[in-house]
């Protein structure tokens, strides 16, 4: 496995792009993206338990388990056509219609995506005009898959890509992905988006199976602010064009393929976490030795998500007590008489917690560690041998800042 640079345009017969239509206020922020496919696409997809759902993942949710295939995406930002009734499905099914007429291909195979303000409906004029320029400059080039990973961005500080290839019985396939997300991420499976494609040659079925088994690992363990969004979506699309021996069983050739799509959700997991709003550093919580797999996420996403234990982390506070006390409230039981406590850096580590006892630390040392851009806090609960592994990140002032007028 390889990475290289790139992004959703790097397997073969994948093309995309991404410009400003007019729905973000401004005149230079980009709010369309388009992702096109040669040929129809084995599709699956991921979407938000929030009970919330926005229109276009109900949308989604009907096509990749009805229809299976997909042959374009098209996503637009500032807007997340949440709330809005039968006028925002309606809204999904035209702007798959307008996209389906102009690209030439079936409606029922075009997948749609809004990240943005929750409450509003989509300008449909502003949306056709798009999908129309869109089509226009769709590209293959390295500088296409930047412009549509630019485009579907809110809060977000940074444009999130990642690109791989691997040899599946002796053929190299690309997996390529882009996502957005940096606010009201606590997906359960934030506004998260995620779009994957891959050249890979892999039965639908399996292409589901692979993604959801991955899913659980990486988006549903990351948090920045503990609010499940309306509109979480992860949706991949495998073309087959990389002509490698289709995968049609849970063989090796599966297994590299879900490796490299775990390696890639990851990626893109912690990217989200450390981009979180007004972040200044990203906050990677380890369990280890949990009595199950289980227990040992239930604790972890409570300490990542503990805005006491995020407080301290922005101030390079070692306040173990705060970690300790979110562990004390997951729900998960253990010994707290047997927990050990260390964080780490690239600084160095200095261990915090002994048996649920404090270490005679140096604070100084402590405060060292606790100030690089990557924090790891590592809690051993001496139960067996699972782990889990949490993202999130410290809480800041700005955090609040931007969400206090994020309409605006």
């Amino acid at each position: 496995m390889v990475k290289i640079d790139g992004g959703v345009t790097s397997p073969k017969g994948f093309k995309a792009a991404g410009l400003r239509a007019g729905i973000k206020a401004g005149k230079t922020n980009k709010d369309m993206a388009m992702i096109y496919s040669d040929v129809p696409a084995a599709a699956a997809g991921t979407f938000t338990k929030n009970v919330v759902k926005a229109a276009p993942v109900l949308w989604d949710k009907k096509l990749v388990e009805n229809e299976k295939l997909a042959q374009a995406v098209v996503i637009n930002s500032g807007i997340a056509n949440a709330c809005t009734g039968d006028e925002g499905y309606e809204n999904s099914a035209k702007t798959a219609e307008i996209t389906g007429n102009v690209l030439g291909i079936n409606p029922a195979q075009v997948l749609v995506a809004s990240t943005g303000v929750i409450g509003f409906t989509l300008p449909m004029d502003i949306i056709e005009k798009g999908v129309n320029e869109l089509a226009k400059v769709l590209g293959d080039s390295r500088e296409d898959s930047i412009a549509a990973a630019e485009a579907i961005l809110t809060t977000d500080t940074h444009k999130k890509e990642i690109a791989y290839e691997v040899e599946i019985s002796g053929t190299k396939v690309t997996l390529g992905a882009m996502c957005k997300g940096s606010g009201m991420i606590h997906p359960n499976m934030g506004t998260m988006l995620g779009f994957i494609t891959t050249d890979a040659d892999i039965e639908q079925e399996l292409l589901d199976k692979a993604l959801k088994s991955c899913i659980d690992d990486t988006f549903n363990m990351v948090s920045v602010d503990g609010d499940t969004s309306t509109n979480d979506t992860v949706l991949i699309l495998a073309n087959g064009m990389a002509g490698n021996k289709k995968i049609t069983s849970e063989d090796a050739d599966y297994e590299t393929f879900k490796e490299a799509l775990l390696e890639i959700n990851t990626y893109l997991a912690k990217q989200i976490a450390q981009d979180g709003e007004g972040a200044t550093r990203l906050f990677q919580v380890d369990v280890v030795n949990a009595a199950s797999i289980a227990q040992a996420k239930v604790l972890a996403k409570s300490i990542v998500t503990s805005n006491l234990t995020k407080c301290a982390i922005y101030g390079k506070d070692a306040n173990w007590g705060r970690i300790l006390c979110a562990m004390g409230y997951s729900g998960a039981e253990f010994d707290p008489y047997k927990v050990d406590i260390t964080v780490s850096s690239e600084k160095g580590s200095i261990k915090l917690v002994e048996n649920g006892k404090a270490t005679a630390f140096d604070e100084e040392t402590a405060t060292e560690i606790l100030s690089p851009e990557v924090v790891i806090a590592t809690a051993d609960i001496k139960m067996g041998e699972a782990k889990a592994t949490a993202w999130g990140c410290d809480l800041t002032y700005d955090y609040v800042k931007i969400n206090a007028d994020y309409r605006s």
